[in-house]
């Protein structure tokens, strides 16, 4: 088992607390975090772009000239893509870019970007976190506390929580995400993870690991 330092808001050490050696001890596979993280990147895409062909542009029925005896090039229609305000050729086109991953790889995917934060120092564990009000001031003072107010930071509660995601949300480098939703991407895309005990029993117990 691997042995997590539990935190309060002033980052004093108030326990400890054992966690799975397969979510913080898996061996290393970048190949299969960067997998999950271009997945989840591509499947956020819309795919909802378009340009339009000559045959989508309006106008252009009409030949613009006869074909021959006016000293210019010949041209069938005017929404041709050689001429201003024509068709776009082999412009792009609505499409899907969903890529799909078994769950049992995300999962995977999951414990090895943890294991890398984990390996690195840039874990922490919260007893709690409790915030009276919405008040990004009383945020930024947490996390001064935890010496994290250089850092970009992930941190992940157990369930909604208004308080603590209107106090985050105007701190550019700072997302507030419910275990639920976590995924190999938010961690990869943070310097440091911050989980409270109650999100991290509760991921374990999504993922089915018992601690």
């Amino acid at each position: 088992m691997i042995v997590l330092e539990v935190r309060d808001i002033n980052n004093n050490i108030v326990g400890k607390k054992e966690v799975p050696e397969i979510v913080f001890n898996n061996p290393a596979s970048e190949s299969l975090v960067h997998s999950a993280v271009v997945a989840y990147m591509a499947n956020q895409r819309q795919g909802t772009h378009a340009t339009k062909t000559r045959a989508m542009v309006a106008g252009g029925g009409k030949k613009p000239w006869r074909q021959k005896h006016t000293g210019r090039a010949r041209h069938g229609s005017i929404r041709s893509p050689l001429w201003r305000k024509g068709g776009i050729i082999f412009g792009p086109q609505p499409r899907d870019y969903y890529v799909k991953m078994p769950k049992k790889m995300k999962d995977t995917a999951l414990f090895k970007a943890l294991t890398m934060k984990y390996k690195d120092s840039e874990i922490i564990l919260l007893n709690n976190l409790v915030l009276d009000k919405p008040k990004t001031k009383d945020m930024v003072k947490f996390l001064n506390n935890l010496q994290l107010d250089g850092s970009s930071v992930l941190i992940v509660v157990p369930e909604k929580d208004e308080n603590i995601l209107f106090s985050a949300r105007n701190i550019p480098y700072v997302e507030v995400i419910r275990a639920d939703d976590i995924n190999a991407y938010h961690i990869a895309l943070f310097d440091k993870v911050l989980f409270t005990e109650s999100a991290l029993d509760k991921l374990l117990n999504l993922k089915g690991v018992v601690s």
